[in-house]
């Protein structure tokens, strides 16, 4: 698959091709508290604009009796599993019109079963007949089956559903998603490669066709919830939370000695994360903080604030998921447990607020919140991912292309180290300068 990743990339952004620069609106000009106002570009998130406040408080006025459905990229895993959690929780609000699963056939044919798709897509072709094998042994009727890239592309585009959700992992992501959006479905945002490799195509996509580009994952949800009722012009800065990772509670120089002396243990650990419940992929980029680093990417162009604006702190507790700062200098954050559900819930719901039954925050039981800035001679991933952002052009492509190579390198243990992955990043970006 990473082969098909990286060629998707190379058709969708050819070597040679730069961008131009999203265009600047007088909107992105005016603003003085923000320390690089030209860099601004017109977010693809529903913010800082007065037809967006128009949208929000129109869709809030219409109460939460509303019925959406849904397409989900992505089934079988953490996303998915965790939006199938919300549409049980919520039938009266949501359907399910069609599913793409990778390999996780039975969990899959659990799920047809359950929520009646019209549509699904396994990973390859063999899997086809498999899946069609255990519905026949459960006298389960059959969705219409596609497999591989052509088979996201028909879940995502299929004709019944209002949103895609879109919860797998790497510029795959990406050819799907440019799919729905140009048949006006609303994006519940969870694959951040989508803006990262393909933010310059996509922003415009979404004004074109006038969907609503919803953040699913817990910081930028956090970002977007705090900037609801927020003016033209209001937001002057974006934090972004991170936990740390893995590696959080060792320094650097014993996170290094480490990965000399013991590998077998850092290979066990970086695919452990403290707080959250997620996949491997996501919990090694965690354990680099290239995570971090894309979602400052993924940021900008969701938000449209420059790289100057956006700050990462570090937050153990993984309970304020991030901030923004105002003009007037007030800053507003959004708090919770580290559940995946919240800020998906939101993302399928915008901008309601529905009544589901989670445990409630407790500031009291937590005790206390502590923040530091990122040590980025450790996570030097950080600032390879600012220096991909601000670069522009195809460069981000490149960066994620990289970072998805080198991931897959090391938990496959193909001789690749933990310390080598951002080598490995920085190799691909200065080739791509040259």
């Amino acid at each position: 698959m990473m082969n098909v990743q990286i060629m998707t990339l190379l058709v969708l952004f050819s070597p040679a091709s730069t961008f131009a620069p999203l265009p600047i609106t007088s909107q992105t000009m005016r603003l003085s508290a923000r320390t690089s106002p030209d860099l601004w570009i017109p977010p693809s998130a529903p913010i800082d604009t007065e037809e967006s406040l128009k949208l929000t408080l129109q869709k809030s006025l219409e109460g939460s009796s509303f019925t959406k459905t849904l397409s989900i990229l992505g089934s079988t895993g953490s996303i998915g599993t965790q939006t199938l959690d919300i549409v049980r929780a919520t039938p009266q609000n949501f359907k399910v019109s069609s599913l793409s699963a990778g390999r996780n056939i039975d969990l899959l044919a659990d799920q047809i079963a359950e929520f009646s798709p019209s549509s699904v897509s396994v990973g390859e072709e063999g899997d086809v007949g498999r899946l069609r094998a255990i519905l026949d042994s459960r006298g389960v009727a059959h969705p219409e089956i596609y497999h591989g890239l052509e088979g996201l592309d028909a879940v995502a585009s299929c004709p019944h559903s209002s949103t895609v959700v879109t919860g797998i992992v790497g510029s795959v992501g990406l050819q799907p998603t440019m799919s729905a959006i140009k048949l006006g479905k609303d994006i519940a945002l969870a694959n951040k490669e989508t803006l990262i490799s393909g933010g310059p195509v996509i922003n415009p996509l979404v004004k074109q066709y006038g969907v609503n580009m919803l953040p699913a994952d817990s910081e930028h949800s956090a970002v977007f919830q705090s900037l609801q009722g927020c003016p033209p012009g209001g937001l002057a800065k974006v934090v972004l939370t991170a936990s740390g990772g893995a590696f959080r509670d060792y320094t650097k120089d014993e996170l290094f000695d480490l990965c000399s002396s013991d590998p077998d243990f850092i290979q066990k650990k970086a695919t452990t994360h403290p707080n959250w419940d997620m996949g491997a992929k996501i919990t090694l980029d965690s354990a680099t903080m290239c995570n971090k680093g894309l979602e400052v990417i993924e940021a900008h162009y969701l938000f449209g604030a420059s790289y100057d604006d956006i700050d990462v702190v570090v937050h153990p507790q993984s309970i304020v998921h991030s901030m923004v700062e105002m003009q007037d200098t007030s800053v507003i954050a959004q708090l919770g447990w580290a559940d995946m559900r919240l800020p998906l819930v939101y993302a399928v719901s915008w901008p309601h607020r529905l009544d589901m039954d989670y445990k409630r925050l407790n500031l009291a039981e937590i005790g206390s919140l502590t923040f530091k800035a990122p040590d980025h001679e450790k996570y030097p991933c950080i600032a390879l991912c600012y220096s991909a952002g601000r670069a522009g052009g195809t460069m981000t492509a490149v960066l994620n292309a990289a970072n998805e190579a080198a991931n897959e390198m090391f938990r496959a243990n193909a001789g690749l180290g933990f310390l080598d992955i951002p080598r490995l990043i920085e190799g691909a970006m200065e080739g791509a300068r040259r």
